[in-house]
């Protein structure tokens, strides 16, 4: 039987939206700018510039056109503070210390990082901030008293106050995250996904008002096993990774995946590479298809939504951030790079 003409065009027109307009990438071109007894773990990307924080104190931005570095540090109580985490706002910029005390700071209305939270205590670890929109932000830190440790501001990060305990879900023994890139939050609209180090996802949809988890198949066997990193390509297709950094090789249980915004989480790519990995980030404009992990002993690439990875290079990195669908700043020890995809 003969297809009408406007039936064969129908399919022939939807067969060609459905195909993918671009070509895997084969290789990475890596650019690297030095910096000195630094190692930095955050990034965020500005318009023009990546800011970053880091070791010693340290903060600062890279311009991309040129590779231009700036550079300040900041101490307090005359030590220098391990800076684990980096947001930021059309108006400011954020950075967050790990331990104890946890320093927050902002920039000021004079060009002075200004102190705008301090938290003492034992158990205090802070490992990931972001933010949803100018005013409302968010960090997440180590559990204490129970429960995950999640500040929060609403006043454009003048001020941060912890979630209480009763209205957050009941944390696992030793729970917290992994302070290793700054991608233990993802946010796409109103809502956030938290990773944390027992496997789990907390789940909000109404910027930090209320919170549920999302279990996974992933069970961690000792403390540096479990997830370290996550992302969101939009509300439904999300990935998270991790492994074991002691066994940097282990790639059992390691990688994960959702397509329906986290209700349910599936293996990807289990006892095959790549293992462990402190960063993972979507590719924008690739449909959520492409994705690149990054970690101490090399980068990463899945051009099928990570059902399966290739190894592009063996430079080390803890983290990275893309600043358009080619090209991306990764920072390691004692270096940041510019990463362009081919």
């Amino acid at each position: 039987m003969h297809r009408p003409f406007w039936t064969i065009l129908f399919f022939a027109i939807l067969g060609c939206a459905e195909s993918p307009h671009y070509k895997p990438f084969e290789a990475v071109a890596i650019t690297v700018v030095e910096l000195d007894s630094i190692s930095v773990r955050a990034l965020e990307v500005m318009p023009g510039n990546v800011g970053f924080a880091g070791s010693n104190g340290a903060f600062g931005s890279l311009e991309m056109s040129t590779l231009t570095l700036r550079t300040g540090q900041l101490e307090y109580g005359g030590s220098l503070p391990e800076f684990r985490a980096v947001a930021s706002t059309s108006n400011d910029f954020f950075v967050l210390s790990a331990g104890t005390p946890a320093l927050l700071y902002k920039t000021g209305d004079h060009g002075e990082m200004e102190l705008v939270y301090e938290e003492h205590g034992p158990e205090v670890f802070y490992d990931a901030m972001a933010f949803w929109d100018d005013d409302t932000g968010m960090a997440v830190g180590d559990a204490q008293g129970g429960c995950l440790s999640i500040l929060i501001t609403r006043d454009a990060g003048h001020t941060w106050s912890r979630t209480p305990c009763e209205e957050l879900p009941e944390a696992l023994p030793g729970e917290g995250a992994f302070a290793a890139s700054d991608t233990n939050i993802a946010i796409i609209g109103e809502s956030a996904w938290v990773v944390s180090n027992k496997g789990r996802i907390f789940y909000t949809p109404d910027k930090g008002g209320s919170w549920e988890v999302q279990e996974t198949p992933v069970r961690p066997g000792s403390e540096s096993q479990g997830l370290y990193s996550l992302d969101f390509y939009d509300r439904h297709q999300g990935y998270a990774i991790g492994g074991d950094y002691t066994h940097p090789k282990g790639n059992h249980a390691n990688k994960i995946a959702t397509r329906d915004g986290g209700n349910t989480w599936e293996l990807r790519a289990s006892d095959n590479p790549p293992g462990y990995r402190s960063c993972v980030q979507y590719i924008p404009g690739r449909g959520g298809r492409d994705l690149v992990a990054v970690g101490f002993i090399g980068i990463s690439y899945s051009s099928d939504y990570g059902d399966s990875w290739k190894e592009l290079s063996e430079e080390g990195f803890y983290s990275l951030r893309f600043a358009n669908d080619s090209t991306a700043i990764a920072a390691g020890r004692g270096r940041l790079a510019l990463l362009k995809f081919k």
